[in-house]
């Protein structure tokens, strides 16, 4: 019987984490696969040491340097490593998805400015205020579950958030109205849609389902499916949880590409459970 690790993150005290890792436990044992639920702590990287390894390990966490030490040990990685590193920054994500020709909301990705320095009196920051007025989005290159997303709509909160990101990767983004509280959550596996949901918060304008949103099941249009599946190929994501906002004539624009999606909120709204899919496409490829 061949063997998995299923990676989550032991710093995490949230249920919904080691939930997300039980779902694809459960999924793999029901293929025929030995399952071991892992916290990212429990393998210690000693790089002069031998330790037994899987077949293959599932990565529902972003501890990136685990999946490149994993993957340098010969365990095929899912999502691979370098993905999760593209997918995890959203800036560096933005530059792939722009390049693909993707339909996305404006966006300038923000300099790199040290810590102990400023560049609030160089007038790069007016030109961005310019470019998109207010109110627009900051959004932090890593977070999730809509968190670090800031919605600015004053110029005091505009200084007062790119003073405080001094040192942090970050993105400068319009703000689509249209799509104010509402975005659709594309699940992919291996380049085919799984399963989506819809999804929308009347107190917030993020529609994450964290931040007090309500999803339904939503049968895709043609257009939906196409950027969704794009989006993915763009990032390279095996695994991806693609979230499309609408603009103003009711067309997707790409929000962004998750690559360690969670899956318990689909299933809950649509019945599919995502992991399956995703143990059947391992298997696949690693025949």
């Amino acid at each position: 019987m061949s063997v998995c690790w299923i990676i989550y993150n032991g710093s995490l005290i949230s249920e919904k984490f080691i939930d997300q890792a039980e779902l694809v436990a459960e999924a793999a044992e029901r293929a025929g696969v030995g399952a071991r639920i892992m916290k990212n702590n429990d393998a210690v990287m000693d790089l002069s040491a031998d330790m037994d390894l899987p077949d293959f390990a599932v990565m529902l966490d972003k501890d990136i340097l685990l999946g490149y030490f994993l993957k340098s040990r010969g365990v095929p990685v899912y999502n691979d490593p370098a993905i999760i590193d593209l997918c995890d920054n959203k800036a560096k994500q933005y530059i792939a998805l722009a390049s693909a020709g993707l339909p996305m909301p404006a966006t300038i990705i923000a300099p790199k400015v040290y810590p102990a320095f400023s560049i609030r009196k160089s007038g790069y920051f007016e030109k961005v205020l310019e470019r998109f007025g207010l109110p627009m989005i900051i959004k932090e290159g890593h977070g999730s579950f809509g968190m670090k997303v800031y919605l600015i709509e004053t110029e005091e909160q505009f200084y007062e958030k790119v003073e405080a990101l001094r040192g942090i990767d970050f993105v400068f983004q319009e703000f689509v109205e249209s799509s104010r509280g509402r975005d659709i959550r594309v699940n992919i596996v291996g380049g085919e849609i799984v399963a989506a949901m819809y999804r929308e918060s009347k107190t917030d304008f993020r529609a994450n389902i964290t931040n007090g949103g309500e999803a339904s099941p939503i049968e895709l249009t043609e257009q939906q499916k196409v950027i969704a599946i794009a989006a993915a190929r763009a990032t390279g994501a095996i695994f991806a949880g693609v979230d499309l906002l609408f603009d103003i004539d009711e067309q997707p624009l790409v929000c962004e590409v998750n690559a360690a999606a969670h899956i318990r909120n689909i299933l809950n709204v649509t019945g599919i459970n995502v992991a399956d899919a995703m143990i059947a496409y391992i298997l696949e490829d690693v025949r």
